[in-house]
């Protein structure tokens, strides 16, 4: 009997106990049997419901089953439609989107300027390049893969030409000229020297490898970008047709018509024109030889005897004494010249007190912004030297030098040369006798930047061992260096007394502003170059004050104009030059080349080409200076 039918006996009969009758017990047994009938029927209905629920449950679960599996089945192929349009929509944007990329980055490379101060120009941005038109229409024309083919070429092609472009501008912002294919290359060892020089090996370094690696990016992205275009342009076929003959009518119109924006023709073809003249400038660089034969063969004092040369100098100590940087702009330019001509009127002042007289103009110089022995050579040469090769080409000729004409003269003839640091094989060239440079002149203190040595110090090492004592008369040529870019740090001048070995420059160097500190800011670069040229400058004059006599005949000038971060745009190549002496005759001998009295020249003194002066100044101090001044009176 189960417990529940106990429980259920229990709660009807529950009462007190007492003996139970016949009748009493066969009605109890037959109540329990009736009980445990209920019971067991009861159980077994809840039994046959559960079967039958069971039963009837999993079929119905299966069905369910059944039915998600077959839901999902016919899900999987939707998503997987849904996503595969989902990524073709991405993959046609994508598509889109570097088409338009490659249109815009040629683009870009067609209308691209050459001068960094062009891009600041609105017009620059609004041009159509006809080179564009025609190399599409031309290139959809191609069979096949000739197509990519080309189109990688003409992209490389552009590539190379915008690394040119680009190079043009740190020409122009440096030397305010083009790069040129055929004598520039040496130019480019000078730049990773100077750049050793301002930022360490390692920054040098890293400079030139990131230079390369710019380059193989510049030429993949173009010519990546052209095989794009060409093939959006093939599948668009006549689209693409219509789109190059369209667009060159468009530009024919605009450039009949003159149309301009901003001051700028609409009507571009600037790359074309670009290549036409570098290809012309590569002609003329392989002309350029011949044409300095003929120039350097005419040569007026080559024949001269040394008994006629300088005979007005006779006796003299002239130093031809160059400034590193020292341009027209330092004494004209608003945002250089107050200091600058400060120390000029001072010193003017000055020497005048000690017995000096002296006179100034302008020599237009054959470099500009850097590669002074360009100027140097022309300077001293008489010939026009401004590129590397025609320097190699006057290395190796035998034309009569400054420094020769000195030496055939009777002179002691010296270069003091504080910038270099190896040694110096055109020394036999220019016909030196002796050379002084960074590796023998006893300095022991700090280099200043790119300089070796402060001009201070190898004024004063210079009196002290060589114009000091007892010597025979010399022509001395003198390049200070302390002026050079990057202006910084800069030597502080000190009394002459406390110059020494250059000890004293360790502390200065130490407490001088850093290349990097003023190189982010244009007007700060202003400010200390112009600060480097008033003290090479107060070096020159104060030396002469000191150490200058009867004999010294000084001749200072600029080799080039600085940088155009200093400059700016327009400058001229003009640089001031200025001779001194106490012996009144020897400017009387220059009194009829008008120019300015005192250290600053006059805006409107004369202008000579530099090559110029070796001429003029042998002739003023030659015997046909003397006979043609005895027999006129000097015009002033």
């Amino acid at each position: 009997m189960s417990g529940s039918v106990r429980e259920a006996l229990a709660t009807r009969f529950r009462r007190a106990p007492k003996a139970e009758t016949a009748a009493e017990a066969e009605l109890k047994a037959d109540t329990v049997a009736e009980l445990e009938a209920d019971t067991v029927a009861e159980l077994e209905a809840d039994t046959v419901a559960e079967l039958e629920a069971d039963t009837v449950a999993e079929p119905e679960a299966d069905k369910v089953a059944e039915s998600k599996a077959d839901t999902e089945a016919a899900a999987e192929p939707k998503a997987a439609a849904g996503l595969a349009r989902e990524r073709g929509r991405i993959r046609r944007i994508a598509g889109h989107a570097l088409t338009v990329s490659a249109i815009v980055l040629v683009f870009a490379a067609l209308i691209m300027p050459n001068v960094i101060s062009r891009l600041e120009r609105p017009g620059t941005y609004l041009r159509l390049p006809i080179e564009g038109f025609v190399a599409v229409g031309l290139v959809i024309l191609l069979p096949g893969r000739w197509k990519r083919i080309v189109a990688g070429v003409l992209g490389a092609g552009l590539g190379l030409l915008t690394v040119l472009k680009i190079t043009d501008m740190g020409f122009y912002e440096t030397l305010n000229r083009p790069f040129d294919l055929v004598l520039d290359w040496v130019l480019l060892d000078d730049a990773q020297s100077f750049l050793k020089d301002s930022v360490g090996e390692a920054g040098a370094t890293g400079a030139l490898v990131g230079v390369v690696v710019l380059i193989v990016v510049i030429l993949a992205l173009m010519s990546l970008a052209a095989m794009r275009i060409t093939k959006v342009a093939a599948g668009h076929r006549r689209a693409t047709t219509g789109t190059a003959i369209t667009g060159t009518a468009v530009w024919v119109v605009m450039l009949m018509l003159g149309v301009q924006a901003f001051n700028i023709p609409v009507a571009a073809r600037s790359s074309a024109l670009y290549v036409y003249d570098r290809a012309g400038a590569v002609k003329a660089g392989l002309r350029d030889e011949k044409n300095f034969t003929r120039e350097a063969a005419n040569d007026a004092f080559a024949a001269t005897p040394g008994d006629q040369l300088l005979t007005g100098l006779r006796g003299k100590d002239v130093f031809f004494t160059f400034i590193e940087s020292y341009g027209r702009s330092a004494i004209e330019d608003p945002k250089l010249a107050p200091g600058t001509v400060d120390v000029l009127t001072e010193g003017t002042e000055s020497l005048k007190k000690a017995g000096f007289a002296a006179k100034s103009g302008f020599l237009t110089s054959s470099t500009y912004g850097g590669s002074s022995w360009l100027a140097h050579s022309t300077f001293l040469s008489g010939v026009w030297i401004n590129n590397q090769q025609r320097y190699r080409n006057l290395m190796a000729s035998d034309r009569l030098t400054m420094t020769m004409a000195f030496k055939k003269a009777g002179f002691d003839t010296v270069s003091v040369m504080p910038g270099a640091t190896r040694a110096f094989p055109e020394g036999s060239f220019y016909g030196y006798d002796r050379v002084f440079d960074s590796r023998n002149t006893g300095y022991v203190g700090p280099k200043f930047s790119w300089a070796p040595q402060p001009d201070q110090y190898t004024m004063s090492w210079f009196e002290k061992n060589v114009h000091g004592p007892e010597h025979a008369p010399m022509m001395v040529e003198m390049p200070l260096v302390s002026s050079h870019t990057p202006w910084a740090p800069i030597p502080q001048f000190i009394d002459w007394d406390d110059v020494g070995d250059g000890s004293v420059y360790k502390q200065i160097q130490k407490e001088g502003k850093r290349p990097k500190s003023i190189w982010k800011d244009p007007a700060k670069v202003q400010r200390e170059y112009s600060r480097s040229i008033q003290y090479t400058l107060t070096t020159i004059t104060t030396w002469l004050e000191r150490y200058g006599d009867e004999n010294t005949v000084m001749v200072f000038l600029g080799d080039h104009q600085a940088a155009k971060i200093v400059t700016g745009e327009g400058a001229s190549r003009d640089v001031p030059i200025t001779i001194l002496a106490k012996d009144k005759t020897v400017l009387d001998k220059v009194a009829d080349w008008g120019w300015t009295d005192g250290l600053k020249p006059d805006p409107a003194a004369p202008v000579w080409r530099m090559n110029e002066f070796r001429d003029r100044f042998l002739t003023a101090y030659g015997p046909s200076g003397d006979v043609s001044r005895a027999l006129s009176p000097p015009q002033r």
